[in-house]
């Protein structure tokens, strides 16, 4: 199946400045999960994210909480984004079927809340090249284990190509221009 932007919410799960320094290839999770913000703001693609314990780790790196905004970052305590209360309202609001994940900790609060989400009957894809975590390995395992329990595992072009799904549409000389780089 998929992604169909007029139904589908991205979620940016937990990528807390404090915690990028013992993450695997930092830079780029922060950079891919920055270019899916602004993909999905191009393409008028709601966009909702989590802190964990914000008031022990710390907010989200600064460039990617200005892009996503502070009013849409929630803080949590569960490790499944989707099992906190004021997550899961804000996250509802919007009505959507189909959730892009992407952030950190791949094999804790990205799987947790895959495995959750698609509990609750939602299409869940997991963006490969824009999760992290501190081993690899743990990102690899994570991935399988999250495709066989019935996720979809993308990458972030996959994303742009699918919302976009023709070359004639307005964005894609926008998205062909800033994002296909």
């Amino acid at each position: 199946m998929l992604m169909d932007k007029n139904n589908v919410i991205v979620a940016v799960i937990d990528v807390q400045a404090r915690l990028l320094s013992g993450v695997y290839e930092s830079e780029r999770l922060v950079e891919n999960c920055s270019w899916l913000v602004r993909l999905a703001r191009l393409m008028d693609v709601p966009v909702i994210g989590s802190e964990q314990y914000p008031d022990g780790l710390g907010h989200t790196e600064e460039r990617l909480q200005e892009l996503v905004g502070p009013e849409r970052i929630h803080g949590k305590t569960f490790f499944s984004c989707i099992d906190d209360p004021g997550f899961e309202a804000a996250f509802q609001a919007h009505g959507r079927k189909q959730v892009v994940l992407c952030g950190m900790e791949s094999q804790a609060c990205v799987m947790q809340s895959t495995l959750r989400l698609l509990e609750k009957g939602f299409d869940v894809f997991v963006v490969a090249d824009a999760i992290s975590a501190r081993n690899p390995y743990d990102t690899e395992v994570a991935l399988r284990r999250m495709e066989q329990a019935g996720a979809a595992i993308v990458t972030k072009e996959m994303v742009g190509f699918e919302w976009l799904r023709r070359s004639d549409m307005p964005e894609f000389k926008d998205f062909s221009k800033e994002f296909l780089r």
